[in-house]
């Protein structure tokens, strides 16, 4: 098994501040179904192919992301062995690549002491540098992530589904749910400066509203790839007045991009091809 990395030495703003610098905003989701794996590299059991499809994707990628997302139910889903791949995939990052910080994105929310809970798994067992949380219990039960203040709360304020206009632009005193979000996460629940926001590149107009509101806070971007968002229109809207903020979250669209014995290559092809797409629109 991988041993990761010390704790103390991974601080996600800090750590995506450096890959920023160097140009890179795209992040590789490992949303690796299981049914999709090609067959040239499955292995004996679940936890071996999740595992060996997922090293494969990273090594072929990680020289062009500022962080890899992992969805946690393509893992929940296989028990033991699935959760036993999500562990050992998070520490294979940051054995290798200790400069690259991992999200988990699991979407969590609940009443404080359950949060504590949480948030011990996702920092201290799985050893994740960010998670993505729920914020319709509002900001006191979120301080169980925001304390751990090295690490990333990345908070749903504009999700990418097209279902999302029902609650998430539904008016509250003249304005849409999704800004108050916004204003209570850059007003009140940044204190200690950990909290990002999830917008979907499939609502551009609503990404550099929210910009507006955060200015500098980091947006992980939902929608590019297999969900169509339009790239140009959300680095213009979403980038910061200092031409960072942004990570480019793609993950269907690169690791599925062939189903041959070449699936790395391939994936390292989508990668790079969005990786420069998204360079030529931060300069247009």
């Amino acid at each position: 098994m991988v041993v990761c990395a010390p704790m103390s030495a991974r601080d996600f703003r800090v750590m995506l501040e450096a890959r920023w610098s160097e140009g890179k905003f795209l992040c590789v989701g490992l949303d690796s179904d299981l049914a999709k794996i090609p067959e040239s590299v499955r292995k004996e059991d679940t936890r071996q192919t999740l595992v060996a499809f997922n090293r494969a994707i990273i090594d072929a990628t990680k020289d062009l992301v500022c962080a890899f997302k992992l969805n946690s139910a393509f893992y929940e889903a296989h028990g033991d062995e699935g959760l036993a791949a999500l562990r050992e995939t998070i520490g294979y990052i940051s054995e290798i690549m200790p400069e690259v910080p991992v999200i988990l994105d699991a979407k969590r929310g609940d009443i404080g002491n359950t949060n504590e809970q949480y948030a011990y798994a996702t920092f201290k067992h799985l050893r994740a540098d960010a998670v993505t949380v729920s914020p319709y219990l509002g900001g006191e039960p979120l301080e169980a992530f925001f304390k751990y203040a090295d690490k990333g709360v990345i908070v749903l304020c504009h999700t990418s589904n097209e279902g999302a206009k029902e609650v998430q632009q539904l008016s509250v005193d003249g304005e849409p749910l999704y800004k108050v979000v916004a204003r209570l996460a850059a007003e009140k629940w940044n204190k200690h400066g950990n909290c990002c926001l999830l917008v979907g590149a499939t609502y551009p107009e609503a990404l550099g509203e929210v910009r507006a509101i955060v200015g500098e806070m980091p947006i992980l971007i939902a929608g590019i790839g297999a969900q169509d968002g339009d790239l140009h229109a959300t680095i213009k809207q979403g980038i910061s007045s200092k031409g960072r903020g942004l990570i480019v979250n793609a993950a269907r669209s690169i690791i599925f991009a062939s189903q041959d014995h070449n699936f790395a290559k391939a994936a390292r092809g989508k990668a790079q091809e969005l990786h420069d797409a998204i360079t030529k629109a931060l300069i247009q």
